[in-house]
């Protein structure tokens, strides 16, 4: 079975997040054909589903997304919905990131030879939103009806430039923090009269950047802080502001939390401004997933179908793997990457052949 029907026919729905545009209704008739239980679970109004076909162990679930980010304002030499085939490459937005996946794995299934354990997909509309009705309430779901996999594979475009070079084993964690002080408005000619709250903003930001996190750990690049905005407001050159205020952004491995970067970023913002709010959210923790019978699997089939090595990877972003890794090892492998959120998204044929080959061949040596 070839992937390419389904993807075009995924990438046809206009599910840019939050809206489904038919696409789970898509799926969930594919899925129904090959014989899978088709559950939909749209918690808060996302689009979600989750199928299984088979009960015996092993069980091995595959998550993704059918939500995409917007086309954007950059021109695309062909619409962006439309799932057009140019020069053996497959364009439309959701190509690599990741219907394209999806329909690979569901052709996988179709194509593979004999059952051998239990398969089921975790389906979410709100990957690239805010991610809180989505996987996150469907593990919940999966708890509590006996669901749980004894391994899952996220398709997400793991690759940079070639299928077959990275396999994610795991992702650093994510801390987003807001920084505000309040001063006294004043005139700059008069400084004695007002309060500058940017002085004590500067002191602080230049005490957490000049502060080296750490130096990597096993698995993982050393963690890293970024100042992503700093704002007064304040449109004259003569005028000391009211109010000033940063955010950042700390992606941190496994030798921190979520609780304990926290813990520093206060004691840091109290010994310049006391009387500061800090406002942080951990989006995900950092995880690892040990090499085990499955990630062997996943590794020989890349192998075997790619003609190269995957390097087992934790660098790049966040991904819904973070939530998955709380309740059973996980790894991540799809296409490639280079074109995701851009204009003119596209995936060459031979590497839908390829993916599918490959989830085809990790499905047909599942451990025992």
């Amino acid at each position: 079975m070839s992937a390419l029907p389904l993807a075009r026919a995924l990438i046809r729905s206009a599910s840019v997040t939050p809206a489904d545009d038919g696409a789970q209704a898509v799926l969930a008739e594919a899925l129904t054909e090959l014989g899978f239980t088709v559950t939909h679970l749209p918690f808060g109004g996302t689009p979600n589903l989750f199928a299984r076909l088979g009960t015996s162990a092993p069980h091995v679930c595959f998550a993704g997304h059918t939500d995409v980010v917007p086309p954007g304002d950059a021109a695309w030499s062909a619409a962006p919905f439309a799932a057009e085939l140019r020069d053996g490459v497959l364009i439309g937005r959701g190509a690599c990131d990741m219907k394209g996946a999806i329909a690979c794995f569901v052709a996988a299934v179709a194509s593979r030879q004999g059952q051998h354990g239990s398969v089921s997909l975790l389906i979410t509309g709100d990957e690239e939103g805010p991610a809180t009705d989505g996987t996150v309430r469907v593990l919940e779901w999966m708890q509590a009806a006996g669901q749980i996999p004894d391994f899952c594979l996220v398709g997400e475009p793991t690759n940079p430039c070639a299928l077959g070079e990275v396999i994610k084993i795991g992702r650093r964690g994510s801390l987003n923090a807001r920084i505000v002080i309040d001063g006294i408005q004043g005139h700059t000619a008069y400084p004695q009269h007002a309060d500058n709250p940017v002085h004590r903003l500067v002191a602080i930001l230049a005490a957490l950047t000049a502060t080296r996190l750490d130096d990597g750990s096993d698995g993982f690049e050393p963690s890293g802080l970024q100042v992503t905005s700093i704002d007064v407001g304040n449109p004259a050159r003569n005028v000391i502001p009211a109010c000033a205020e940063a955010v950042l952004n700390i992606r941190f491995n496994d030798l921190h939390s979520g609780t304990s970067l926290r813990a520093w970023l206060a004691e840091t913002c109290a010994a310049h401004a006391p009387a500061c709010r800090l406002e942080v959210e951990v989006s995900g923790e950092a995880f690892r997933t040990e090499a085990g019978p499955f990630v062997t699997a996943l590794s020989r089939a890349v192998a075997s179908q790619t003609g190269m090595t995957p390097r087992l990877d934790t660098n790049g972003g966040t991904s819904d793997a973070r939530f998955i890794a709380r309740y059973c090892p996980v790894a991540e492998f799809g296409l490639v990457g280079a074109s995701m959120h851009k204009a003119d998204e596209c995936v060459p044929l031979a590497d839908l052949d390829r993916l599918t080959a490959v989830y085809r061949a990790f499905l047909e040596e599942l451990p025992a």
